[in-house]
């Protein structure tokens, strides 16, 4: 099991990074916000876990312990792969996520791609006790971009991440609308498309 990885940014996506790991440039898939942390050409250090199958090895990274181990736990429950744990860890992070679980909060887990009420009740059931209420560290600042070129790649996310190409174009018509997020941030233009996802 690769548990952890230093090297090189050698390329960033919204949701993967290319890490340069002793000369052999490692696909890492990530959330939008551990993504958005990194820079090209400077060092990075992610938690990661490994999902091996039959036919691949897909290295999945982040930016704390806690998030890993959290898109770990959440594997446990019957119904939920790697991409779905991924989604979850992207529209709510670590924190949210096990406050949601811990109190028993299945309506804020439907908000999820790909979870209904029935999944998100067997979520509450399976880990309510297995997940505590410490809350683990942030992850860091987002990449920034030109003001205007924030629309298409913030949508483009979105999808990936479940919800369907009206449903990204609506959340980021609203944000745009209201334009609260630092000029040229991605992730956080993400993170409020998020929030009008979930209202």
């Amino acid at each position: 099991m690769i548990a952890s990885l230093a090297g090189v940014v050698e390329f960033v996506g919204l949701d993967r990074l290319v890490v340069r790991v002793g000369g052999v440039g490692l696909l890492v898939h990530t959330t939008p916000t551990t993504a958005g942390s990194a820079r090209a050409g400077a060092e990075t250090t992610l938690a990661t876990s490994l999902v091996v199958r039959e036919d691949s090895l897909t290295l999945f990274g982040f930016a704390t312990r806690a998030e890993r181990d959290m898109f770990e736990t959440v594997q446990t429950v019957s119904g939920v792969g790697p991409r779905l744990a991924l989604a979850m860890l992207s529209v709510m992070g670590p924190e949210e996520l096990r406050a949601a679980l811990a109190s028993g909060d299945a309506r804020a887990l439907t908000k999820i791609p790909g979870v209904g009420p029935k999944s998100a009740d067997r979520l509450v059931l399976e880990l309510r006790d297995k997940v505590g209420a410490a809350p683990g560290a942030g992850s860091g600042a987002a990449a920034a971009h030109a003001p205007g070129d924030w629309r298409a790649p913030v949508t483009e996310a979105l999808v990936g991440l479940g919800w369907n190409a009206k449903q990204a174009e609506s959340a980021v018509e609203k944000v745009a609308a209201g334009e609260g997020a630092a000029a040229g941030d991605i992730a956080a233009y993400l993170r409020l498309a998020l929030r009008e996802l979930r209202r």
